[in-house]
């Protein structure tokens, strides 16, 4: 059986990210090479995005395809595992260790 993206919780995702980098949608049209409206529709659910346009998302929100969609598929935990790869990567020494902590504490 085939599935169908939910394009809403997409979209939903996209703007959760791009608010949490503080983000506008003007921002990020402009680092994606499109118009503010376009962003505006992905993230209301208002159009689908392309294939192509949902790549310069995530490159431009520093993040994969595969987190955007992450809680659409059933092995979700490898996009999110990626995720905080991804967020750690660039952290010294000092910070992984704080980090490892704090995961051991939760």
């Amino acid at each position: 059986m085939q599935q169908e993206i939910d394009y809403a919780k997409l979209g939903e995702k996209i703007k959760d990210l791009r608010q949490s980098m503080g983000l506008t949608q003007d921002n990020l049209a402009e680092m994606v090479s499109c118009n503010t409206s376009h962003i505006s529709n992905i993230e209301n659910n208002h159009t689908k995005v392309s294939l192509n346009v949902l790549l310069a998302i995530a490159n431009a929100l520093n993040t994969s395809i595969d987190y955007l969609l992450s809680n659409q598929y059933e092995n979700c935990a490898l996009a999110l595992d990626n995720e905080i790869l991804r967020a750690i990567a660039n952290f010294n020494i000092e910070e992984k260790e704080r980090v490892l902590r704090i995961i051991h504490a939760l």
